[in-house]
């Protein structure tokens, strides 16, 4: 299985201008195949991913054979009990990542810090809702959020929102979305659309007016065979029409619009972000394309397919 260090993320745009790496200068939009600042110059964004904090995945844990975030929280209830699982987390959440590490990042030379988010963070899973079709909100999980956008604005960095885990799990890969097969995917659940949806508009309703919110990254590297005639239940690499993927993603910014005009909203291909078959063209004029790139070479032949479709659709990677 390819995976799992992200080794960077790209959001910027590679331009011939020189970019900028300082502080933040209010909202970034999309200009073209630039990502740009409220003073209109060229950013690219350097930063670090903070896996592991609101979403375990097994194997940056060294536990490959545990997998998914929920299989992983059960053991450990197996051993302790429920009371003191419960505890760990909370202590987990609390120290894992704190204000000293967005300090050093910034130090370092970062100007960006990626936030995976797993749903559960923010609501409840459709199953486990009191009342179905209504949405039940998480104020801790929120405020977790509003911590860190303070200690990332306190840097002068940016913040990138990242679904991670969407409600059902968005792919195959199991681990990277803690989805449990027994139950519907995301695509297999109307119900867990909605709730992905309502949860990007009241992230959008919270942070609409916080520059240090760099963008929304809709949905973490979509790895689903969505049988089309070219499907080959390969994590969706060969689909060419990815029609829900599309559909889905049109439907989060068309919410996210309403209450947010002017934030970034940054999308992923299907076959973990890279497969960007029939998702395109865009449909919002401030929206950023996102590639993960793992275990191949670091250089400009490695990423010429990426740079051809920016420049096709004129739209920042």
């Amino acid at each position: 299985m390819i995976r799992r260090v992200l080794l960077a993320v790209l959001f910027g745009a590679v331009a011939a201008a020189a970019p900028a790496f300082a502080s933040a200068e209010g909202f970034l939009r999309a200009d073209g195949v630039r990502i740009v600042d409220e003073a209109n110059q060229p950013v690219i964004l350097r930063g670090m991913g903070l896996g592991g904090w609101m979403l375990q995945e097994g194997y940056m844990l060294q536990l490959p054979q545990l997998g998914q975030q929920h299989v992983i929280r059960a053991r450990i209830a197996d051993l302790i009990g429920e009371e003191k699982t419960q505890a760990f987390y909370e202590a987990w959440w609390d120290n894992h990542t704190t204000r000293a590490d967005i300090d050093a990042m910034a130090a370092w030379g970062f100007n960006s810090v990626r936030l995976p988010i797993h749903f559960e963070q923010l609501t409840l899973p459709v199953d486990q809702e009191p009342t179905p079709g209504q949405d039940t909100w998480n104020e801790a999980g929120f405020a977790r959020i509003d911590a860190l956008v303070a200690w990332v604005k306190a840097n002068d960095m940016y913040l990138i929102l990242d679904l991670h885990a969407a409600p059902g799990g968005q792919g195959t890969d199991l681990a990277i979305s803690d989805r449990d097969p027994s139950k519907p995917s995301l695509w297999d659940s109307a119900e867990n659309r909605r709730k992905t949806v309502a949860m990007w508009r009241r992230l959008a309703e919270r942070y609409a007016d916080e520059p240090a919110v760099g963008g929304y990254d809709l949905i973490n590297e979509p790895n689903w065979d969505f049988g089309d005639a070219n499907s080959s239940g390969d994590h969706g690499c060969e689909d060419t029409v990815n029609a829900p993927l599309r559909s889905l993603s049109m439907e989060i910014t068309a919410a996210i619009r309403e209450v947010d005009p002017r934030h970034m909203i940054i999308i992923e291909g299907n076959c973990w972000g890279n497969n960007y078959r029939g998702v395109l063209p865009v449909w919002d004029d401030n929206l950023v394309l996102s590639f993960h790139k793992y275990w191949n070479a670091n250089d400009r032949a490695s990423i010429a397919q990426i740079l051809a479709l920016r420049d096709e659709h004129q739209v920042p990677v």
